[in-house]
């Protein structure tokens, strides 16, 4: 027997031809003070601290604590107080675990007993492994942390008494683990070392199937428009692997990540200075700015099981002011009917933009500003409406996403369709002359209010025809909001019904 290893293993002295010593640990356990940086585009930053001791010369080392989904390209395994210099030879990524369908292919050709049962009686089997029927995973940069389907498995083929059978006779008794097989995903390495000696080392790698999003739940209280804000932060942990007791950051930005090996790339928080309502605790997290993003940390040691969804409020805040906005666009465009046309198709089409979208939508608008009891990077996230009603009780009102907002910016959000509201488009001209390079096009526009209160209405005329045009007659003023974009302005009384009509010019 050799000497016992760091983690409980057995060394086994061997000779390389160098004449270096080389060693062979068994696994390392789990890594301590586990810490993640995760980032709202499904992959993650994982730092670990393991036990290493080398020898001069070569050794083995085997770690089964990494994650399943990790890219093994981007290992780093260092000294962090620089003493010892390290070079690894070798690596090689285990993430196929044992289970019944891997045992089955390290047995193919081999001969095992099957357990069967019939009712309350069982017997053994004897039956030949020709075929294990084993598909092995997908590697990670093919999946590239996306959501895949099941992998399909061949068929098995067990011959049983001379006779082969595609299925399994019953269930398989394996006379012991292979010796190729890992219970972890697991990284083993060749390190080389210029000096023996035992040290922490750190390891840092990326990793998919950890992600985070930010949600926020607004208040109305009554009939008025002053909200109430809470936040929460929702971590999603699918990596394989559990972090116990871990530090963990939240990265909240557009952060360039490559696709691995081809697959396309994706593109991928929370507060500080909050006027908080009334004698609180200190937040859970605490916002900085970290390069051209926003770091959120969380302020508590928190342990993240593996398969688990964990939440944390990270924001709140009351007596927000609000806009209630109505906008009517009542172009209404069949894409799939135009799906593949080119601009000069679209543009030359008699019917491209004549039906009409009856709804106004309802929107919120919300500046945020320290002035309006925010003045926070507010993360990408979901945002859900409720409202007071007069027992009290709140009711859902709506919901839309946001953009990762900065401070100062205004938050717009979509929470539906007024009910009381209606619009009205049709167009009542359209010419086109082919030799004078031309278009002219004109429309009539209605808005009404049912409602019990006066309104102003936004009406939104999108100039989608081309992008050098003219408004030649109009009923009421309007303003350019972009190139292609025009909004008229519309006041509206009890039960008061308003007509626009506008005329263009297009020319190319």
């Amino acid at each position: 027997m050799g000497n016992r290893g760091p983690a409980g293993g057995v060394e086994s002295p061997m000779r390389n031809p160098t004449g270096f010593s080389v060693f062979l640990f068994a696994s390392l356990a789990l890594g301590a003070d586990p810490a993640l940086t995760v980032y709202n585009q499904n992959f993650a930053t994982v730092r670990e601290t393991i036990p290493l001791s080398l020898k001069q010369g070569v050794t083995q080392v085997r770690f089964a604590g990494a994650t399943a989904h990790m890219e093994p390209e981007s290992v780093i395994l260092r000294d962090p107080a620089g003493k010892h210099a390290l070079q690894i030879l070798e690596q090689n990524y285990r993430a196929d675990p044992v289970s019944v369908e891997r045992l089955l292919a390290l047995y193919e050709g081999q001969t095992i007993d099957f357990l069967v049962r019939q009712g309350e009686r069982t017997q053994i089997v004897r039956g030949k492994i020709v075929r294990s029927g084993y598909v092995p995973r997908a590697p990670v940069p093919q999946q590239y942390y996306m959501p895949q389907p099941a992998q399909p498995s061949a068929q098995p083929i067990i011959e049983v008494e001379g006779k082969l059978r595609f299925e399994l006779p019953g269930t398989p008794l394996f006379p012991a683990l292979a010796d190729d097989t890992v219970l972890k995903p697991t990284l083993d390495w060749l390190i080389q070392s210029a000096q023996p000696g035992g040290f922490d080392a750190e390891l840092c790698y990326v990793t998919g199937e950890l992600n985070w999003s930010a949600d926020y739940n607004l208040i109305a209280q009554g009939s008025g428009d002053d909200l109430d804000l809470v936040g929460w932060v929702t971590i999603d942990n699918k990596s394989g692997k559990t972090f116990e007791n871990a530090r963990i950051k939240l990265m909240a930005g557009d952060v360039n990540k490559l696709a691995p090996r081809g697959t396309p790339g994706v593109v991928g928080g929370v507060a500080g200075g909050m006027h908080m309502a009334g004698p609180m605790a200190p937040p859970p997290v605490s916002e900085k700015s970290f390069d051209e993003y926003h770091l959120y940390t969380l302020e508590r040691l928190a342990t993240l099981h593996d398969g688990e969804t964990k939440q944390v409020e990270f924001v709140r805040a009351s007596g927000i002011q609000s806009r209630l906005v109505y906008v009517y666009d009542g172009a209404k465009i069949d894409l799939n009917r135009y799906q593949g046309w080119n601009w000069e198709a679209l543009r030359n089409d008699a019917g491209f933009g004549a039906q009409s979208n009856p709804k106004v939508w309802v929107m919120r608008e919300v500046v945020n500003s320290q002035a309006n009891h925010l003045g926070i990077p507010l993360p990408a996230g979901r945002t859900r409406f409720y409202r007071r009603d007069t027992d009290g009780r709140l009711e859902f009102t709506g919901e839309d996403n946001i953009q990762h907002t900065p401070q100062g910016e205004t938050v717009r959000v979509l929470t539906g369709a007024a009910f009381d509201l209606v619009g009205e488009r049709r167009r009542l001209n359209f010419r086109i002359d082919h030799q004078r390079s031309m278009i002219e096009e004109s429309f009539e526009i209605k808005v009404r209010n049912r409602k019990q209160t006066p309104v102003e209405v936004r009406v939104v005329e999108h100039l989608y025809r081309w992008f050098t045009w003219e408004i030649q007659l109009n009923s009421s003023p309007f303003k350019k909001t972009d190139a292609r974009t025009i909004e008229f302005t519309v006041p509206l009384a009890l039960d008061e019904e308003k007509v626009i009509t506008y005329q263009v010019r297009y020319t190319w």
